[in-house]
């Protein structure tokens, strides 16, 4: 029989208040049920938010270099179960062993960089104007924080905005997505065996719509992270400011890869596969449109469908797959209704774009990497997020018309452009508007010590990781000692 798991507050493995549970189950193979998990709602939220209060105190007076220490044996912890929480990872969301391994390692690098961040969360000290008087400014933590992630990288979002928020002094309460309950349990087991205290960590399993909604209005919390759908972010950020609750967002992308005519072709198109049908096309930094001079178009088009053609479909723990399943039968829906909308517009669909039929597929969520041509710059498939393997190839004619194309949707996330000419290089990491620009690289590849987001409606300024991600986490405090012995008025006695 399938485990059931729990919620984890306070250092205790608990099970919702109402009994509830739902059922997580193999995208590749849904007759494979992982376990049943809490279905929390609003008691659950509750005391978990309740038990990160009172942790808060006594946590938020630990060294942050001691609460850097434990981040590492985090990371250590994570090295150790690298494989075994791979394959969790692929069983539950589908991705290919070779990704999952590379999230693990994400979450890892993460830990051990935010652990040295603990002796470099570095205030400022700065002349006053007045005399015998000393100014600088530090870091204090923001309080209760309210994570909700999504089901695509199930280690390392998780581990981008709790290892940073504990470093800085706060307690957390995870919402993980419905679809990766189990990997977000494994996190949780790992956290525990670091020594983080009870409390500091909490787990809380369930849908959006009951808890997460519950934690993102609880008035105990003051900061939401979220990470998932521009409309999903919009719902939160409208909640949080009618309490004015910090909010961090980092939603959708329509992210493009531009080709030059002088382009190393070869490598451009291992990037244009690579970024458009890595995790299945479902990172919020897929390539989704792949924008091509026109004088290299026709052959390099033709090469595209012959390689995408010949990737391996399955399931992704088998190590000669080179493609997983969709997360779920909505997502894979939502990516052919998308092929249908893109066929009506006038696109021209060159691979792909069925509901994959063959017998061993039939128990996934299987969909084959798809490329549409003759794509208009305004057609729905070009502008609007699809989270999955559909690639629209959209010709120009010039560098300036191609970046004109990159910024002409609502997102910008991420961006690419393969060219040998540096002056193009240097005026498209200028004029394309994104939080993000590859120059001779895939649109995917994040590093951890880099800051990640975007601009528009790709989020709301806030970027993650690198060492911006602490201004999301911490608060600063001015902080003035006047050591003259008499009262000195700043503006006037100068």
């Amino acid at each position: 029989m399938a485990e059931t798991y729990k919620n984890y507050i306070d250092g205790k493995w608990a099970a919702a208040k109402s009994g509830k549970s739902f059922e997580n189950r193999n995208p590749a193979n849904r007759n494979d049920l992982i376990g049943h998990f809490p279905a929390s709602g609003l008691d659950d939220v509750d005391q978990a938010v309740g038990a990160a209060k009172r942790a808060l105190p006594s946590w938020r007076l630990v060294p942050a270099p001691k609460r850097g220490e434990i981040l590492y044996r985090v990371g250590e912890l994570l090295l150790r179960r690298k494989e075994e929480l791979a394959r969790i990872m692929t069983r539950e969301m589908g991705k290919i062993l070779k990704e999952s391994r590379g999230d693990v390692q994400e979450a890892i690098d993460t830990a051990f960089y935010t652990g040295g961040e603990g002796r470099r969360l570095f205030g400022e000290t700065t002349p006053s104007e007045l005399p015998d008087k000393f100014a600088m400014s530090v870091r204090l933590p923001v309080g209760v924080c309210a994570l909700i992630t999504p089901w695509n990288f199930p280690l390392a979002i998780p581990a981008w905005k709790l290892f940073p928020a504990l470093l800085c002094g706060n307690t957390v309460v995870l919402k993980p997505a419905e679809d990766t309950p189990h990997s977000a349990v494994k996190f949780f087991e790992v956290l525990e065996e670091a020594g983080v205290p009870p409390g500091v960590a909490n787990l809380i399993h369930g849908t959006g719509e009951e808890a997460g909604s519950a934690l993102v209005r609880h008035p105990n919390v003051q900061l939401v992270s979220f990470t998932g759908s521009t409309a999903v972010g919009r719902e939160i950020a409208a909640l949080c400011g009618q309490s004015l609750k910090r909010v961090s967002l980092e939603m959708g992308g329509k992210n493009a890869q531009i080709v030059m005519e002088d382009a190393d072709l070869n490598l451009a198109l291992e990037g244009a596969l690579w970024g458009a049908f890595g995790t299945t096309g479902q990172r919020c930094s897929a390539t989704s449109r792949l924008i091509l001079h026109r004088d290299i178009k026709k052959d390099f088009t033709a090469r595209l469908v012959g390689h995408a053609e010949k990737i391996k479909i399955g399931d992704g723990g088998d190590e000669t797959v080179e493609m997983g399943p969709l997360i779920n039968e909505a997502a894979r829906e939502k990516a052919h209704r998308y092929v249908q909308i893109g066929k009506e517009q006038g696109a021209k669909l060159l691979t792909g774009g069925t509901m994959t039929e063959e017998k061993r597929w039939m128990d996934g969520y299987f969909y084959p990497p798809t490329i549409f041509d003759q794509v208009r710059p305004n057609m729905r498939i070009a502008q609007e997020e699809i989270f999955g393997p559909v690639l629209s190839v959209i010709e120009a004619g010039s560098f300036e018309e191609a970046v004109e194309i990159v910024n002409g949707t609502k997102y910008g996330l991420s961006s690419s452009i393969y060219t040998r000419d540096v002056g193009r290089a240097f005026r498209a990491m200028r004029e394309i508007e994104a939080g993000i620009t590859y120059i001779n690289g895939p649109t995917i590849g994040a590093e951890v010590h880099l800051p990640f987001g975007g601009v528009k409606e790709t989020g709301n300024g806030h970027r993650e990781a690198g060492t911006t991600v602490y201004d999301i986490f911490s608060e600063w405090k001015s902080v003035y000692v006047d050591f003259s012995g008499k009262l000195q008025k700043a503006q006037i006695d100068t």
